[in-house]
Parts: C-alpha cells; sequence; structure tokens
C-alpha cells in the first residue's frame, strides 16, 4: 500500500464510518458513504427536534452516537458548545466557551462549525474563543487566538472552520495586512504584524505545532477569507487547500511550508473580492471559485511552484459553455466522480465533470430565496436548503430530478440560514435558525 494511501486511511479511521466529523464530513468534500437517508423531510414527523438559544451559521457534526454544535445564546450574550445524543436529542453537556453574540448584522460569532477526530471535540468561534472537550465534556484545553497571535484584520465577522487531521486542529486566518476601523471598530493591530497566516496546534494539548505565514498581493477586502481549508491527498502526498487573498494554495501538512500557488485571478486587484467559498478536490483536479460571479478554476494535481491561469485544467467562462459554473458563497460537493456546484445568487445546482469542466446539467432551484448553505451528498442524493430553511433533495444522477423540496421550519425567524446537513448512521441533521432536527428513524 503507498505511504500516503495508508496516511489518508489512518487519518479517515479515527472516525466511524458513519460519522460526520466537520463541516464537510467525513472526506471534507460533502460527501458520505451512507448507503440509506431519507428521501423526504417533514419537520412534524421528525425523529426528534431541539430549540436553539440563539442563531448561527454553523453546522452540526456527529461522532460516536453523539451531535455537537457551536451556537450563541442570544439571551445572555454567550458562546456554547453543546453536545446532543443522537437518537434521542437528549442534551448531554454545554460549555460556556466565550461571551458575545454580533459584530455586524449580517451574522454572529458562532460562525465556525466544531471538529472532532473522534475522541476529542474542538468549538472555535470567530472571537478566537477555542475548547477541547473529550466526549464526556471533560475541557482538555482553551485559549484566545485573538489574545495569543493578535487582533483579526477582517472586516466582517470570521467564520473559517477548524479542521483535524492527523493529529492535528488547524486554523486559517486570512486578514488584510494592516489595521483599519469598519463600522466604528478598529480591525488588526496599529502597531502590526498583520500576516495571513495557517496555524496548527496539537489536537491533545492544544500547543502550537506550525504555523506558516501565507502572504498575498492581494487588496483591501480581498485579502480576507471565509473559508475553511482542505486537508487533500493524491497518489503523490497529502497537503492543505487554501483559498482566499484571489489565489489558491498548497501546503504541506506536516510543516504549513507552501508547495504551489495560483497566480491571482483578481489581476486588477478589486479591492472587494473577500472569498466565502472553500476549494474541493477530486479525480485529480482541484477546483477554487473565485467570488462575485467569477470563474471557477480548475486546477490539476500535483503542481508545485507558481501555477499560471494558462495551466489549468479548465475555468469556466461562456465559450466554455459554463459562464453560470459559479459561486460566491457555497463550497462546491464532490461526490462520484463528479462536482457540483451550488450558484449561490443564480439558486442553481451545476453537474460538472472534473477533468474536462463539462456542464452536465444545470438545475435552477424554483421558489425560495438564495442559497448560502453548502451541498452535502450521501446514498445517491444531494441535499441543501436556503436562507430560509427549504430543503431540496436531489438525485445525483445523470438527469436533474428533484426528490423532495420543502420547508424545514416556518415564521419570521427562518432567515439568514446558512448551516450545512450533516449525514450519519441514516440520518440527517439540520440547523434552522431556531431548531435543530434530526430526520431519520431509531437504529
Amino acid at each position: 500500500m503507498k505511504p500516503v494511501l495508508l496516511s489518508l486511511l489512518v487519518s479517515l479511521a479515527t472516525a466511524s464510518a458513519g460519522d460526520w466529523p466537520n463541516w464537510r464530513g467525513p472526506r471534507f468534500d460533502g460527501s458520505s458513504d451512507e448507503a440509506s437517508l431519507p428521501t423526504k423531510a417533514d419537520p412534524a414527523s421528525a425523529l426528534w427536534k431541539v430549540a436553539m438559544p440563539g442563531p448561527a451559521a454553523s453546522s452540526p457534526i456527529v461522532a460516536a452516537g453523539k451531535v455537537f454544535i457551536t451556537t450563541t445564546d442570544e439571551k445572555e450574550k454567550s458562546l456554547l458548545g453543546i453536545c446532543f445524543d443522537a437518537v434521542s436529542g437528549k442534551e448531554l453537556w454545554r460549555k460556556s466557551i466565550g461571551s458575545g453574540f454580533s459584530a455586524d448584522e449580517r451574522s454572529n460569532y458562532a460562525n465556525p462549525s466544531p471538529a472532532t477526530d473522534g475522541k476529542t471535540v474542538i468549538f472555535h468561534f470567530a472571537t478566537g474563543d477555542t475548547a477541547a472537550f473529550d466526549f464526556s465534556g471533560k475541557e482538555l484545553w482553551k485559549r484566545n487566538m485573538q489574545k495569543d497571535y493578535g487582533t483579526y484584520a477582517i472586516q466582517w465577522t470570521p467564520a473559517s472552520s477548524p479542521v483535524i487531521t492527523d493529529g492535528l486542529a488547524i486554523f486559517q486566518v486570512l486578514q488584510r495586512n494592516s489595521a483599519f476601523e469598519f463600522g466604528g471598530q478598529k480591525k488588526g493591530n496599529p502597531d502590526g504584524p498583520n500576516d495571513s497566516y495557517l496555524l496548527a496546534l496539537d489536537t491533545a494539548t492544544g500547543k502550537e505545532v506550525w504555523k506558516s505565514i501565507r502572504p498575498s498581493d492581494a487588496a483591501a477586502e480581498s485579502l480576507e477569507s471565509f473559508s475553511t481549508p482542505m486537508p487533500w491527498s493524491s497518489e503523490s502526498r497529502r497537503e492543505l487547500l487554501v483559498t482566499g487573498g484571489d489565489c489558491v494554495s498548497g501546503h504541506d501538512l506536516k510543516s504549513g511550508r507552501e508547495l504551489w500557488r495560483s497566480v491571482s485571478w483578481n489581476p486588477e486587484k478589486i479591492g472587494h473580492w473577500r472569498l466565502v467559498p472553500g476549494p474541493i478536490a477530486g479525480d485529480g483536479i482541484i477546483l477554487a471559485c473565485a467570488p462575485k460571479r467569477a470563474p471557477v478554476y480548475a486546477f490539476k494535481a500535483g503542481a508545485t511552484g507558481t501555477v499560471s491561469l494558462d495551466d489549468t485544467a479548465w475555468i469556466s467562462s461562456k465559450d466554455h459553455g459554463t459562464e453560470d459554473v459559479s459561486s460566491d458563497v457555497s463550497t462546491p460537493l464532490f461526490y462520484k466522480g463528479r462536482f457540483y456546484v451550488v450558484n449561490s445568487d443564480r439558486k442553481s445546482v451545476c453537474c460538472v465533470e472534473p477533468k474536462s469542466g463539462k456542464l452536465l446539467w444545470e438545475h435552477r432551484v424554483e421558489g425560495g430565496t438564495k442559497i448560502e448553505s453548502s451541498p452535502v451528498a450521501g446514498a445517491g442524493r444531494i441535499y441543501f436548503q436556503d436562507m430560509r430553511a427549504n430543503l431540496t433533495i436531489m438525485d445525483a444522477a445523470d438527469q436533474p430530478k428533484v426528490v423532495f423540496s420543502g420547508p424545514m421550519g416556518e415564521g419570521p425567524e427562518q432567515k439568514d440560514v446558512r448551516s450545512s446537513i450533516a449525514l450519519a448512521d441514516g440520518r440527517l441533521y439540520i440547523r434552522t435558525a431556531s431548531h435543530l432536527y434530526c430526520i431519520g428513524s431509531k437504529p
């Protein structure tokens, strides 16, 4: 067995086959090996539902029969990590990890989702408050990233989630290179430095293993990224894929050292191209979405040094017949040899062949509102919800087919829903603005 493949199998084996250990699932690409999942979702007949103490954009994760979630407590203005029993919905424990609610009107401090390796769960918040617990709720370590590494120079509320792999908890902070003021708030360190960086902590102890500066020549807000990095293995190596600062880069997982980087997709130096969708990889192709209706870029795996846009496998474009393959917010999905790209504003799903970039089909989602959750897939189907908690289930097939569409919640409180769905043990775990639902049946 090849060493790289063995490393990947060891890493994935820390969580069981039915787990959903981070917001993009067991392979960090939105896909699951679940063989049977619900084909419809009626909130009235949910296995269980629990009211959330406050709204959040974070997604639930599932491991070892437990559901973990980060959330605000809107009344108490605190930031919580909560653990539920996955089958009964019984709350097992909750921990107050930080204080505050929001810094702006668009989101709150509970944007990042938890992550686990099957033994330790890490809760991280946009305030920098970060804590690790074992599954019984015992605190293992706690620290504040802004106190330890500097105030974030990010205009809107940070949203990047931690990822856990190879014994490392990895955090991404892509920010402006100088302090500034926005909405009456001071951002960044006035005395510097304000470097963008990748940080790896020992999952068990919280101690720094490596920190890697990730520079960029982007301008102003375009330096900022709200994306989550993606650990990925090709036949030749293990690497961490990172998008932001008008480019995509690959980094050695053991050291954070940069292996390769694309040239800028923003040569005009437009200053408001903050990035939200994260990278995705599959079938030898690494996909990166530029923001604001800009193209999707497909890079060949295994690159070193600087990669020009002329060396891409393909770029979505009108000439290519793929001008609508774009995402401003949702991270794409890789499932059964195909990419699925949700165009947030267009409310469409595009199914794309990885190596050629051929558009196999596009489906426009009727009704509803903008989609900012990221699609997930299992049991041959694709799942996502819009910002009003309307759930869509589609077949992952040669032709687009919707098998279910319906609301997961009602009332004016169902707004700004950005959470993605967790698939685990034959069940769907769906967070709306007001509740966490479990759709499925008891084992």
